[in-house]
């Protein structure tokens, strides 16, 4: 008599590794930094990873080049590099460039994603494969950052709050994802009852079923219990979402959480209006964001100014470009 045997289901597997707990900031004595209290690298993999997000963070980096004076202080593809950072990282930092006699010529932008904090006012660039890291003295580096209540060490994103619903929207599209490529099912058990079966057909069976599974969150299982009461071979369906389907309505509400956790409007997300009529006036809506939002996007940069000398400073112009109000 043949014997039962059975295939485990794996676990879940989530988009992105877990982040840092926020108020959280560590100092590593073996690199002589401080931790990050958000993974940089999760922050940056999570902008590619979500459309909602990524739109947002890029929408939110043009404004801020958009209302930017050059005074020659930084150039402006320095300065957009570190308007990306800033949303991306709640953190953004420049290189003082200076003359022979100290004197400050411009900013240059150093990347965030490897940049830490060190003791006494320095900062460490990380290099990769084996290269030494960069030591930058007290006074090289301009930090910008949008303050964090839980520690003074780093910035984080303004956005932060809307991290569990990045994280959720981007896996309902991978959910979906998996779901389409599994063939619109979420895996099955195919049950076999017959006694007669031998262990060499048994192992055939169990070996396509292996191979014919989905990959990630979907697996399929092959149970055999000879001489079982109902049919002789069964398909039993671990999971159905095609006639109650909930990936919709989580990907709206999720989308609209992340909306909010940015503070931009949904027309100026590109996002589509759930009704016929639109979004409204986008030219006034976009008025209303310039004038009330854009200005708190870039008071980190403003801030710096107290670190610079007069005639090389950052200058705005929240005007700049937007058409007469009628």
């Amino acid at each position: 008599m043949s014997e039962s045997i059975d295939f485990a289901f794996g676990e879940p597997e989530p988009l992105v590794g877990g982040w840092r707990d926020m108020a959280t900031v560590h100092f590593d004595p073996f690199n002589d930094v401080y931790t990050p209290p958000l993974l940089p690298a999760g922050l940056d993999k999570l902008k590619r990873a979500n459309a909602v997000h990524g739109r947002c963070v890029s929408f939110k980096a043009g404004q801020m080049a958009n209302v930017f004076v050059d005074t020659s202080l930084v150039p402006l593809r320095d300065y957009r590099r570190a308007c990306d950072d800033l949303e991306t990282f709640g953190n953004a930092y420049f290189l003082r460039v200076e003359n022979v006699f100290g004197q400050l010529l411009n900013l240059r932008h150093v990347p965030a994603l490897n940049m830490r904090v060190m003791k006494d006012g320095r900062f460490k660039y990380l290099r990769p494969h084996g290269q030494d890291d960069v030591i930058f003295e007290a006074g090289q580096i301009l930090h910008a950052s949008h303050y964090d209540t839980g520690q003074d060490r780093y910035g984080v994103p303004r956005w932060a709050g809307a991290l569990n619903d990045v994280f959720l929207n981007s896996e309902a599209t991978l959910f979906r994802r998996r779901y389409y490529g599994n063939g619109s099912h979420m895996g099955y058990i195919l049950y076999t009852t017959d006694p007669k079966m031998d262990k060499k057909k048994e192992a055939e069976i169990a070996e396509q079923v292996r191979r014919g599974k989905g990959v990630g969150n979907f697996r399929s299982m092959y149970i055999n219990i000879p001489n079982g009461k109902d049919k002789a071979v069964q398909v039993i369906p671990v999971g159905d979402i095609s006639q109650k389907d909930e990936f919709e309505r989580v990907k709206n509400i999720s989308a609209d959480d992340i909306l909010i956790g940015h503070g931009v409007q949904p027309s100026l997300a590109a996002a589509k209006p759930d009704n016929t009529g639109g979004f409204g006036d986008i030219e006034k809506i976009e008025r209303f964001y310039r004038r009330n939002d854009v200005p708190q996007l870039v008071y980190p940069f403003l801030e710096l100014n107290d670190q610079l000398p007069s005639g090389k400073r950052f200058e705005f112009d929240f005007d700049k470009g937007m058409p007469a109000a009628v």
